[in-house]
């Protein structure tokens, strides 16, 4: 019998086709096309500093198209409605009485977003609505919504953007320096005992701003009493930012304290002492007592 070639008796193997690799599909909104144009990145996007804002050849017409461009929903297009609200503010503020508490809505909505270059331009309009209304903000209609607004200025300074934290501090320092004292502070309270710690702390730190700048009779009218009571309550706060906003506010409440002028230091230490023995629990009188001494 004839031996078949080994070669004959193998069955032939056929290789296997090899995948050619899929080709990634590019997405269409990166087309640079009319119907789908590539968005602006947010480092585009200008921050103009107040005093280079420009006013308005024409303001009575362009304030009625206002509200209409800041409920745009291109954000390129609201950021530019905003720092038109800024210039407004710094060159035709009375045009926009009429519609502050609307505006203040459209700022918190802005302050919400997380395009941070929308958050950012929207601090920045606060800080000129500060300037530029002072005490209006906390008369009866704005009320309801500055308590939205000041909530948000504390959570976007707690917050770790540091570009968005860094302009949210410098907006509610503006409104410490503009708003009234008293109607402040009744704000401020609020939001000292507030449960997230780091925006306790940003409140605390403006709490302590604003009693620096009041006089004695601001401090009573308020209640002496409250204003020691808040500070001594964040004197143990867990972040050392509070604590330390505490130690001043203690400091400004001492330096203001009533007292005969023409008697000793050590009278006025005395006084001050019953007065935190009197007015504040155990240990936190303690502390207060000891922030004055060691002055």
């Amino acid at each position: 019998m004839a031996l078949r070639n080994i070669e004959n008796a193998l069955p032939i193997s056929q290789e296997r086709p090899k995948k050619l690799p899929k080709l990634s599909k590019q997405p269409e909104i990166g087309l640079n096309d009319e119907n789908n144009p590539v968005p602006p990145p947010e480092s585009s996007i200008e921050y103009v500093a107040s005093e280079n804002l420009k006013p308005f050849p024409d303001p009575e017409s362009s304030v009625q198209r206002l509200l209409e461009e800041l409920a745009s929903k291109d954000w390129i297009k609201v950021c530019e409605s905003l720092n038109n609200t800024r210039r407004f503010a710094v060159h035709h503020s009375s045009l926009l009485l009429p519609i502050l508490e609307k505006l203040i809505v459209v700022m918190v909505k802005a302050m919400k977003n997380p395009r941070s270059a929308l958050c950012k331009t929207s601090i920045m309009t606060c800080s000129d609505i500060f300037k530029s209304y002072g005490e209006k903000l906390l008369e009866g209609p704005h009320l309801k919504s500055m308590d939205d607004l000041l909530l948000q200025l504390l959570m976007k300074a707690s917050q770790d953007k540091k570009f968005v934290c860094e302009e949210a501090d410098k907006a509610l320092n503006t409104m410490v320096n503009s708003v009234a004292r008293l109607p402040l502070l009744r704000k401020l309270k609020t939001y000292v005992r507030h449960s997230n710690p780091r925006v306790r702390a940003k409140a605390a730190v403006s709490t302590s701003n604003c009693v620096s700048k009041m006089d004695l009779h601001e401090m009573e009218e308020f209640g002496m009493v409250m204003i020691a009571q808040m500070a001594a309550d964040l004197l143990s706060d867990k972040l050392p930012e509070a604590r330390e906003a505490a130690r001043s506010m203690v400091n400004s409440v001492y330096e203001k304290f009533p007292w005969n002028e023409e008697e000793e230091e050590g009278n006025k230490q005395e006084a001050w002492q019953k007065f935190c023995e009197k007015n504040v629990t155990g240990l936190n009188a303690q502390a207060m007592i000891k922030i004055v001494s060691s002055q």
